[in-house]
């Protein structure tokens, strides 16, 4: 993948990431993102860079939405 590539995926992922937690109301943590210091408006990082952003907020996301639907939802009748 080039880095421009890489680029306007970390932008995607990081749109997918603020609507989620725009849609929950919740906040994700992102401690391994926050840490690199990368942001998809970070064009003079490398693509090495910007592909552990990716995998990294892609992680947290992931985390995020395996946390909550894990939670037990308790059935009620209707």
């Amino acid at each position: 993948m080039k880095k421009q590539e890489l680029i306007h995926l970390h932008g995607l992922l990081s749109e997918v990431c603020n609507h989620y937690e725009a849609e929950y109301e919740i906040t994700i943590e992102h401690e391994a993102y926050e840490a690199l210091g990368v942001r998809p408006t970070s064009i003079h990082k490398s693509k090495t860079d910007h592909k552990a952003a990716v995998f990294a907020l892609a992680d947290g996301i992931t985390a995020e939405m395996t946390e909550a639907e894990s939670e037990k939802i308790s059935a009620t009748a209707d």
